[in-house]
């Protein structure tokens, strides 16, 4: 078994002299102190928050006691209700108990967004095992490197995913597969309607569910069964009492694309998770416990669906109404019998939304809070959508390492379109010269961004290097990314020091693509960027340069690109080029490549 890496920032110094109480570093002599910013807060939010205490298991536990009958899951229109999905979660636990699982076990999650993954996830989080979140979407290529990464023994898959579950060589230690339907879950009438002998049933059908006459792939490691979610629950109710985690024990691994390299695990502890959804709540102080419906179009294997659509929602009591992925038909079918009230997205989401609605004739007025991640937000969106719902959209900024959010504008009148807002309650910022954190930048001018809160993560998994070079002493994580602070101290995120590429939400690291491409005949060098999409976000673009005498077939460079890479990371184009830009020391220019790219040379 792999044992985690920790690392504890040590207390009694900061990074640039002795430690400072939070909020009381110096900006150039000006002290920031009591957290400034808490004077821009929207009306009712608080300037300091007192955090609950205990795990996740404790909010799970409380929210089955206080909203007991009231419907805590909703997935295309079957509903379970509080008291049913505490029960689910004790018989799931009792089933894994069953395979084998104990405390600090990682057990993996490859599904999309259903009410077995809500299930599981507690489950798992209930025998003090730690959860690791997949897309289930990822080729066999990403799973092997994750499965090598992070050891799980038991793994809870959507069914369409088995097969390339249960490829995986036997070395990377899993011996037990749970196999999801989604299908079982849908109410009586679709499930029946699903089995209609008609081409529209038909698709609907195939993408929920692996077909019976799909191909099964080569025989899988004798040693790896896969049982049935069903025949998981058999074992009944949670008997034996378990020591409860901890709040300081970690709950999840959650992948990140980093700089370099493939992507590595964020450590997320109970605490830091209970931590940013009581943030978040403390935000939209509007919002009503019991009676709030939130949308999980954002998928939970992505750290920004994990905190807004699972622990926040099921935190308030409300109804999570749950997506596969998201689509604009069955969203606007839903709001016709579970208006949403609240809905965490992405702004492509929120345009097509928008504008399916105005051309359906479907109320959005319902939907009184909104917020937008992980890519810009246009200020066209925000006035399309608030004239649309008469509701608030508010954009944040957050990491897979802070769980996600850290920064938010306010919903209130003193937000600022084309910033990224203030800190949280409980979170400090720095912006500091990143060439040497120990000087802070004033005011206007710009410099990286440091954060420290108690949303903050304890390091990489079984990365000491990266984790060290990540949270500095005092706890500041250093973001990578290049902002500037106003006079109000809201945020503006100008440049990112890291070369992530942002597409659809997602992060792609570029070094992994170019991995991938590398290997295709031909190929002689290769350099991936990110390239500003209209609306927001951006597209994944390949500069490729041929081996002499050869020439290079872009799209059947593409399709093996998709053989091997998740549809995101896909490149939207290859460009063809005879050579690439270089530094003196021999490194690749990405960011002169990009320049010409979008030039259009």
């Amino acid at each position: 078994m792999k044992k985690k890496s920790t690392r504890t920032a040590p207390h009694g110094k900061g990074p640039d002299g002795p430690a400072r109480e939070p909020g009381q570093h110096e900006q150039h002599g000006q002290p920031w102190r009591d957290r400034p910013w808490t004077g821009a807060y929207g009306p009712g939010v608080p300037a300091d928050l007192v955090l609950p205490e205990g795990s996740l298991v404790d909010l799970m536990d409380s929210s089955v006691r206080r909203y007991g009958s009231k419907t805590a899951l909703e997935f295309f229109g079957a509903r379970t209700s509080y008291r049913e999905l505490g029960t689910l979660i004790s018989r799931a636990a009792a089933g894994l108990e069953k395979l084998g699982v104990k405390a600090g076990d990682r057990v993996a999650l490859v599904m999309p967004n259903c009410p077995q993954h809500i299930v599981a996830f507690h489950a798992v989080l209930r025998l003090g095992a730690v959860v690791v979140e997949h897309n289930p979407l990822y080729t066999d290529r990403e799973l092997r490197h994750q499965f090598e990464d992070h050891g799980a023994a038991v793994a809870i898959v959507w069914d369409k995913a088995v097969e390339r579950v249960r490829q995986l060589p036997a070395d990377v230690g899993l011996r037990s597969i749970v196999s999801v339907e989604l299908i079982p879950a849908m109410p009586l009438l679709q499930r029946l309607a699903l089995r209609l002998p008609v081409p529209a049933a038909r698709k609907a059908r195939a993408a929920l569910s692996v077909g019976r006459n799909e191909p099964r792939g080569r025989t899988a490691p004798a040693a790896r069964p896969v049982l049935p979610w069903r025949k998981l629950l058999d074992a009944g109710e949670l008997k034996r009492k378990h020591p409860r985690p901890a709040a300081r024990d970690l709950a999840v691994l959650q992948y990140t694309s980093g700089t370099t390299g493939l992507p590595k695990a964020a450590m997320l502890s109970h605490a830091n998770l209970q931590a940013n959804a009581a943030q978040g709540r403390a935000w939209v102080p509007g919002l009503k416990d019991g009676r709030e419906t939130v949308y999980a179009v954002l998928p939970m294997f992505h750290a920004y669906g994990l905190t807004l659509c699972m622990t926040f929602a099921l935190s308030i009591g409300a109804k999570l109404v749950l997506f596969p992925k998201f689509d604009v038909d069955l969203v606007l079918k839903a709001l016709k019998k579970s208006p949403a009230t609240f809905l965490p997205a992405v702004p492509p989401i929120y345009d097509r939304i928008a504008a399916a609605a105005a051309e359906r004739g479907i109320g959005l007025e319902s939907i009184r809070f909104s917020i937008s991640g992980a890519m810009n937000l246009p200020t066209s969106t925000v006035e399309t959508w608030e004239k649309a719902t008469g509701g608030y959209l508010i954009e944040g900024y957050g990491l897979t390492e802070t769980s996600p959010i850290a920064i938010g504008n306010p919903f209130g009148p003193s937000r600022k379109p084309g910033t990224v807002g203030v800190p949280f309650p409980l979170t400090d910022i720095r912006v500091v010269d990143p060439r040497n954190v120990a000087l802070d930048r004033a005011p206007g001018e710009e410099g990286e961004l440091l954060i420290r809160g108690p949303q903050v993560f304890s390091g990489y998994w079984n990365r000491p290097e990266e984790t060290e070079e990540a949270l500095l002493d005092g706890g500041w994580f250093r973001t990578g990314d290049i902002v500037s602070v106003d006079d109000d101290y809201f945020v503006t995120i100008r440049d990112r020091i890291k070369e992530l590429i942002i597409t659809g939400g997602f992060n792609v690291s570029p070094s992994e693509v170019e991995d991938v491409l590398a290997t295709f005949p031909g190929v002689s060098e290769v350099s991936v960027v990110g390239l500003p999409r209209p609306g927001g976000g951006e597209d994944v673009v390949a500069a490729v340069v041929p081996i002499p005498g050869t020439t290079i077939d872009p799209d059947a460079l593409l399709a093996f690109a998709r053989k091997h890479l998740t549809a995101y990371k896909v490149p939207r184009r290859v460009v063809v080029l005879d050579s690439l830009p270089r530094s003196l020391i021999g490194k690749v220019l990405r960011r002169e490549i990009r320049d010409t790219l979008v030039a259009g040379h």
